[in-house]
């Protein structure tokens, strides 16, 4: 038993996958560095509260500055 299979043209053609293009790291005033510095910043508010709701104090106590 024979089957004949016909290839269709009407499929899509396939879509190359593209990724953005990363900044490279680099000194001075430029968009890696701000969004580092940003990045930095963020884990940093969550370190504090995470410090303030185990400890049951604020910043200046735990620092001994109160």
């Amino acid at each position: 038993m024979s089957e004949n299979f016909t290839s269709s043209s009407t499929s899509e053609p396939t879509k190359k996958a593209t990724t953005a293009k990363q900044p490279e790291p680099a000194f001075g005033w430029n968009t890696y560095a701000e969004r580092i510095n940003g990045r930095f910043a963020m884990v940093g508010f969550l370190i504090l509260l995470l410090l303030e709701i185990f400890t049951n104090q604020d910043l200046f106590s735990w620092l001994g500055l109160r």
